[in-house]
């Protein structure tokens, strides 16, 4: 009796994109990393038929740390329920949250150039005490609770604010000194003071100092691990016909069409928002 030849299937990798600012974006068809965003995404990327690995392609200056650890957190109980390994790729920038979410892998990998780092917590704004008499507009706060209207931009700054505003950071600080502990235990060197001051590496660098595992690209690293005949399978949101027409249309140049969201106000939270993403890739050149 002749037993008919059964191929075995091709190894399947996720490709997960994590492009952009972490948090809520400033434009509704311009959102940022979010986990309620995400979540369906990594849900369906770990439930593939046939999949070995789940690769993250990580390009991220950072953003929101409360999202950065949703989204780790996430990705490290699938991960361990599935029991399916976690590969992350830097691109351009893995940096602050982006390298949040790169130690969600068991393995991280980067480019020469890429830009890894930024283990700090940052916080920036503008002050427009001056300029609102100047344009004739005046500020009214009403507040209960001495300290509701803390770091009010259109208030001069107060020092007892400002404490308590690093005093917030280091918690957070140090949240994320313990998160890349523990992630990358027995691979950090270099003191702790030049790891965590939020500096910025190379990826070449980066290697040096245990931040990264190796110096490669997804196709050829995956390939590498499971064969040539290797399927990558990307694993993205779905997103509604008007939500996709809306950004094809409007996008990034919604802010600046002169349509407002929301009056004028709304106009200007997003233009704000705006200059701050922009301000957040600056950082690294990009």
């Amino acid at each position: 009796m002749r037993i008919p030849f059964i191929s075995e299937p091709y190894p399947v990798v996720a490709v997960v994109r994590l492009a952009g600012v972490i948090g809520q974006g400033p434009l509704p068809v311009r959102p940022g990393l979010t986990l309620a965003g995400l979540v369906r995404v990594f849900e369906r990327a770990f439930k593939l038929k046939g999949v070995k690995a789940v690769a993250l392609a990580i390009n991220s200056p950072g953003g929101a740390p409360a999202q950065s650890a949703l989204i780790f957190k996430r990705i490290r109980a699938l991960s361990e329920e599935k029991n399916v390994p976690v590969i992350a790729f830097a691109e351009d920038v893995a940096a602050s949250g982006g390298y949040w979410l790169a130690c969600a892998a068991d393995e991280i990998y980067a480019d020469d150039s890429s830009v890894i780092g930024s283990i700090g917590v940052i916080s920036a704004g503008f002050g427009f005490t001056d300029l609102i008499g100047k344009i004739g507009v005046e500020r009214r706060m009403h507040t209960a609770g001495t300290r509701k209207g803390m770091l009010d931009p259109f208030q001069p700054e107060d020092p007892d604010h400002v404490r308590r505003l690093e005093a917030l950071q280091t918690d957070i600080h140090d949240t994320f000194k313990e998160m890349v502990r523990v992630r990358r235990a027995g691979k950090l060197k270099g003191a702790e003071e030049d790891l965590f001051s939020g500096e910025f590496w190379t990826g070449r660098k980066a290697l040096e100092l245990g931040l990264v595992d190796g110096i490669g690209e997804m196709t050829s690293v995956m390939r590498e691990r499971y064969g040539e005949h290797v399927r990558f399978q990307p694993v993205e949101e779905r997103r509604g016909w008007l939500r996709r027409r809306l950004g094809a249309h409007l996008g990034a140049g919604m802010a600046w069409s002169g349509v407002p969201s929301a009056g004028a106000a709304g106009w200007a939270g997003e233009l704000v928002a705006a200059l701050e993403e922009r301000a957040l890739w600056g950082r690294y050149g990009l």
